[in-house]
């Protein structure tokens, strides 16, 4: 599946986030992505409906308590929190799809705790392994009371996923933008070869009298960096006959005007 792909699965539960928490989430999907490990996220936020939903289940209707909080005592109610699980293998936290001899499940962990969420495994009680949260330094009572993160404290989170990304080193790209500098160098090459006469090499025969009468009658002074174009030209004038003494004189008196 493709990292557009995964952000489309997850984005119905994304969607309402707080700002900076969707980003994180986002962005949790994309660094595990990177890394070989496909994960889906099946719970941002929930309304008051939906989290008396869950806390009636294992209580009055079937199935297993999946949570202690009452609707408004979830910080899910807030857009802080998310849940998730491995596309792969599910809520399997021994499975390793990767290969680097660390479960996927830590993967995943550690990529979130570096993105600035906080995870529910760690709680002394009610472990709760699939959750992330990222409470902005504000408590349940605090939430339900109104407090809510401000602009500057979501701004440094976004700002710090921010300095955390390295763009990864595509060398494909690499290759192929060095295969083009080299080819373009040739061409520079090529036409300088055309156009030009290298510094290091000497004037073609075909040209050696009118370079002489050139330089003879002082109208150049160097002969091996002229370019094709100028040895036409030199050469035109050295046909017409302007390297003759005549012109040795207008040479001559343009130079004592310069120096006047």
């Amino acid at each position: 599946m493709t990292l557009q792909g995964l952000l489309h699965k997850s984005s119905g539960q994304t969607a309402w986030l707080n700002p900076a928490v969707k980003i994180a989430s986002e962005k949790l999907i994309e660094r595990c992505y990177n890394q070989g490990i496909e994960i889906r996220i099946v719970s941002g936020y929930r309304s008051p409906a939906e989290q008396q939903v869950l806390f009636n289940q294992g209580r009055t209707t079937p199935g297993n308590i999946v949570t202690n909080a009452r609707p408004g005592r979830s910080n899910h109610n807030y857009g802080l929190a998310i849940d998730f699980v491995l596309i792969k293998s599910g809520y399997d936290m021994k499975a390793d799809t990767d290969g680097n001899s660390i479960a996927d499940w830590i993967d995943v962990v550690t990529h979130a705790k570096t993105l600035g969420f906080a995870w529910g495994g760690d709680w002394t009680s009610f472990k709760d392994y699939p959750h992330f949260e990222m409470m902005f330094g504000l408590n349940i009572d605090q939430l339900q009371a109104g407090r809510r993160p401000t602009a500057a404290q979501e701004k440094a989170v976004i700002d710090k996923i921010k300095a955390l990304e390295v763009l990864p080193v595509d060398e494909k790209r690499i290759y192929e933008l060095e295969q083009k500098v080299a080819t373009l160098t040739d061409a520079v090459s090529a036409l300088n070869k055309r156009v030009n006469i290298e510094s290091n090499q000497t004037v073609p025969k075909a040209y050696e009298a009118a370079v002489i009468a050139a330089k003879a009658a002082g109208a150049i002074t160097t002969s091996n960096d002229k370019s094709k174009a100028e040895l036409n030209m030199i050469q035109m004038l050295y046909n017409m006959g302007l390297y003759d003494s005549a012109f040795k004189v207008l040479i001559a008196k343009a130079k004592e005007g310069d120096s006047k």
